[in-house]
């Protein structure tokens, strides 16, 4: 999953983004809310985690501005405001959760994974794709209790079609999610296609993945009953 913190204070977004990198996440920063305007309204994110306290933005304003370009993030407001007004009025506008600080980096992780679940309808741990079942929180893949091996940019690429069971995602959408964001020149439509063809051929060695379904000229997406 790939995340934009937006944090004013340098030395708490850097230690959030070193935290949730070891946990395997993409991290984008913001200090400023000028520049998580520009970065939200360009790139796709999984989370957004917002500090309402900016200097030079209303946090709020984000909200809505995310909202109204379409962004499928989810947003976990961070910030020491205590007033329950500003709670509910980011709860209202669409915010998934919120943080108060200071806090425990492992809780935020903790609600990270939460909102993940209530976002992709999850209720367990493990989801289950023919004969394959993928163990999210250890993310680790099996076949009949056989461990698959397949590389950890794999994984992620398996996982994030899977979470979005039969829903098509573009080329540009698994890039960013996995890879993170990329300028216009770099983007290369063949990269993905690449990966896909390797972690098909890897499961193929133990049970079909005909549920991984090619959309032609769009992208990918898992065909789940």
């Amino acid at each position: 999953m790939n995340a934009l913190i937006v944090e004013d204070e340098k030395s708490l977004a850097n230690e959030i983004a070193s935290y949730l990198k070891n946990e395997k996440m993409i991290c984008d920063v913001a200090h400023t809310g000028m520049e998580a305007s520009e970065m939200i309204a360009v790139n796709q994110y999984d989370f957004i985690l917002l500090d309402l306290g900016l200097p030079d933005y209303e946090g709020l304003d984000l909200i809505k501005e995310a909202k109204k370009a379409g962004s499928q993030a989810a947003i976990i407001v961070i910030t020491a405001r205590g007033a329950v007004e500003d709670k509910v009025k980011g709860l209202d506008l669409g915010a998934d959760d919120y943080l108060a600080k200071p806090f425990a980096l492992i809780e935020l992780y903790s609600r990270i994974q939460a909102v993940a679940r209530r976002k992709f309808q999850v209720n367990t741990s493990d989801v289950t794709i023919g004969d394959f079942a993928i163990d999210i929180n250890a993310r680790k893949v099996t076949c009949n209790n056989s461990e698959v091996d397949i590389t950890r940019k794999q994984y992620d690429l398996l996982q994030y079609l899977v979470l979005n069971k039969n829903k098509v995602l573009t080329r540009i959408q698994l890039y960013e999610h996995i890879w993170g964001n990329m300028l216009d020149d770099q983007y290369d439509s063949n990269f993905i296609d690449v990966h896909i063809k390797n972690l098909r051929k890897k499961l193929n060695e133990y049970a079909s993945t005909d549920w991984l379904v090619t959309v032609r000229g769009v992208g990918y997406k898992a065909v789940i009953d």
